[in-house]
Order: C-alpha cells, then sequence, then structure tokens
C-alpha cells in the first residue's frame, strides 16, 4: 500500500472535523425495498466506527443502481440507511438529496461522531460525468475524503475521483484490504496459481484474460465463455451461449496459452436443455456432442471432478464468475460444486464478481475463502495493471 490511509491521519485531527466517505452501498433490494444482501454495508463498518469513535463527523455518499434521468423512488437509499443503523448500532440521519442547503444544514447540525448518509449520488447526471462543480460541492460538505467504494473505484465519478481535487483523500480499511489481497496475493502467488473464469462473455474479460497467462500456472473456462472457445475449436454448441465476434480472439488466447506454458482447460461435459428455465428437462451430454436444438447451462460431473483435480493441486486460486446459469435450478449444481472444493483446498482463495460471490453465499462457504472482493469490474481492471482512478487520487504515502 503505497497510498495514506484513515490510520496515517493523527487521531487528534479527526474529532470534530467532518469527514466524507465514499461508501459501496449498491446493494440489491427487494419489492418490499428490503436490502437482500448486506455484505458491502457489513463490509464498510470498520472504516465508518473507526471515524465514530474518534468523534469525527462521518457523511457518507453512495450510489444505488442506475437512475438513468433523475431521482426514482424505488432507488433511494432509505432502506440502505434503516439497515445501516441496525449494523451500525446508532442512530443513522437521512439525507433528501446529496448537495444543496437543506444538506449543508444537516451537515451543520451533526455532532461528534454522528453519521449521515446521503442520497443517491447518481441522481446527478453529473456524478457520472465527474462535473468539476458537482465535485466541488460535494467536497464543500467536508474537511477531508476517505474513498471506501474499492467496488467503484475504477469510475472517474465526482464523488470517486473529482472530489480529491479539493480536499485531502485518504484510503478507508475496506479500500487497503482490497488493494493489498490483490496485490500481494495475486502477484506474488503461492504455486501451482490456478484461475478460474466464468460468466457469460469473452469480450467482457478479454484483457485479464491475457493478464493471467502470464501469471498463471492453470487456467479454467467455464460459463457461457465456454462455448465461444469449444465454437472457435471447430465444435457446434446448439443454442448455446455465444459471442461470435470473439472466434479469433479465442483462438490467439489458447495460442498465447501454448506459447507460455499455461494448461487452458475447458469442460469435459455440459447440463444442456431446450431452454434455462425452472422445469425443462435436462440431459448431461459431451462437450463435443452439443444437441442443435438444446443450449448448455451447466459444467457437468466430469467437469466438476476434472476442475476439482487442479483445484486441490493449487496453493492460489483466483475465481471470477458463475461456471452456469446458476441462479436457476437445477443448473446451480456445477457452480456450487466447485465453491465446495474451492473451500476445502486448503489454498489462498481470492473471489471476485458479484454473482461470484451470490454462488458462494449459495453454497455456504463465503467463510472458507480467503478474500472476497467487493469489486467485479474494478477487481478485474486491478488484475489487468489499470490504473484505477478512485485510487490514483489518494494520497500518497
Amino acid at each position: 500500500m503505497d497510498k495514506k490511509t484513515i490510520q496515517d491521519i493523527p487521531q487528534e485531527q479527526l474529532k470534530g472535523k467532518k469527514v466524507l466517505v465514499r461508501v459501496d452501498f449498491n446493494v440489491p433490494l427487494n419489492d418490499k425495498k428490503e436490502v437482500t444482501d448486506d455484505t458491502r454495508i457489513v463490509e464498510s463498518l470498520p472504516t465508518i466506527r473507526y471515524l465514530v469513535e474518534r468523534g469525527a463527523r462521518v457523511i457518507l455518499v453512495s450510489h444505488l443502481g442506475r437512475p438513468k434521468g433523475g431521482p426514482k423512488d424505488e432507488l433511494r437509499m432509505n432502506p440502505v440507511a434503516k439497515k445501516l443503523e441496525q449494523l451500525l448500532g446508532k442512530k443513522v440521519r437521512k439525507a433528501d438529496d446529496c448537495i444543496g442547503e437543506q444538506v449543508q444544514k444537516m451537515v451543520d447540525e451533526l455532532g461528534d461522531g454522528d453519521v449521515l448518509l446521503l442520497e443517491n449520488v447518481r441522481f446527478y447526471p453529473q456524478e457520472e460525468t465527474n462535473d468539476h462543480d458537482f465535485a466541488r460541492s460535494l467536497a464543500n460538505l467536508a474537511d477531508m475524503y476517505v474513498n471506501d467504494a474499492f467496488g467503484t473505484a475504477h469510475r472517474a465519478h465526482a464523488s470517486t475521483a473529482g472530489v480529491a481535487e479539493f480536499l485531502p483523500a485518504y484510503a478507508g480499511f475496506l479500500m487497503e484490504k482490497e488493494l493489498e489481497a490483490l496485490g500481494e496475493k495475486l502477484n506474488n502467488p503461492a504455486r501451482p496459481f490456478l484461475a478460474i473464469l466464468g460468466g457469460a462473455k469473452v469480450s467482457s474479460k478479454i484483457g485479464v484474460i491475457q493478464k493471467l497467462i502470464e501469471k498463471v500456472n492453470v487456467l479454467l473456462i467455464g460459463g457461457g465463455m465456454s462455448y465461444t472457445f469449444i465454437k472457435a475449436m471447430g465444435y457446434e454448441v446448439g443454442k448455446s451461449l455465444l459471442e461470435e465476434t470473439m472466434l479469433d480472439g479465442a483462438k490467439k488466447i489458447m495460442q498465447m496459452a501454448k506459447e507460455k506454458g499455461v494448461e487452458l482447460v475447458l469442460p469435459d461435459d455440459f447440463v444442456v436443455a431446450a431452454e434455462g428455465k425452472t422445469g425443462e428437462p435436462t440431459y448431461t451430454v459431451a462437450w463435443n456432442h452439443m444437441p442443435a436444438n438444446m443450449g448448455g447451462f451447466d459444467i457437468g460431473p466430469k467437469t466438476v471432478e476434472k476442475f476439482g483435480g487442479y483445484i486441490f493441486k493449487a496453493k492460489t486460486i483466483f475465481w471470477n464468475g458463475p461456471l452456469g446459469l446458476f441462479e436457476v435450478e437445477p443448473f446451480s449444481k456445477g457452480t456450487v460444486e466447485i465453491a465446495k472444493k474451492v473451500a476445502r483446498s486448503g489454498a489462498v482463495s481470492v473471489v471476485g464478481g458479484g454473482d461470484t460471490i451470490a454462488a458462494i453465499k449459495q453454497a455456504g462457504v463465503g467463510d472458507k475463502m480467503t478474500h472476497i472482493s467487493t469489486g467485479g469490474g474494478a477487481s478485474l481492471e486491478f488484475i489487468e495493471g489499470r490504473k484505477l482512478p478512485g485510487v490514483e487520487v489518494l494520497l500518497g504515502k
């Protein structure tokens, strides 16, 4: 960590100071507007508590969903404030805006150790364009800035990067934990180093695949992206998810792996169905015998066993992306079984991506992973070696 953290701020300088904290409270809500997964809120608690206990006046800012075109009642932060209050065990004030006179009044009324949650920052289009004046308006609320939202650190938005032009900027504990876990554990891995990549598209992960081929010993590929590789090898994939435009890219990746001496492993079998719906009859077929009228929606039992063999030999595992349509029964089995194997492997395991985290929770093994990254896109860009705007703006040590 070459960036300053909140622990680098002298404690006496926190008392009575207004601290703007960018958190990632982009959490799922149900129809009753209740938080259904509080992982991201829980992960922010150490930073919030640290500041509260030292008498800082804490102003939290986050986005929720994608409210294109302005405020939307279903994306207000009220349910998040309610859940945070329960988890924190203390009153959380909630503003109905994130800038303006009313917000300034609420900030001025804060006492030492008080917590205020601002309204969804993406209700303003200026947030995502990193508008200079909007960033200044946010910064005017506080004396210093803390970024604890690793999940949005790859975005150059007003609340993740712009405010640092006007305030001294520090990393929170979650940001520090993420950077150290992804940096140290994946840049100097115990070997064999294994990566498991799933999810729908090769195109969204082409950069990270190329970077991982330079680092790993074995690369296991499953999920929707595996069908593009199989098609690139000249085999039919039926109605399975396919990126026609990435066939040449898949060939290049396989050639690159061969040249680097990296074992690139594809599934041996798939669970197929006419549609990816609950109740559809399913069949298990070999990877090179895909029925023309069906699609693959999960890896099959032979693949689970084969992948398991590599997992139990690994000393470091990085996993991003589910290996099937895990959110629909009966297509969850492959991903869940692989999650259980990673949990039992004894390897250093780093997991990233919302869907992967959901699958790990579904398997009941979240507490068995070394590090679960709260940032899917951010973790991939970090591994690719890209500079993250939300990290670059933090003060250096």
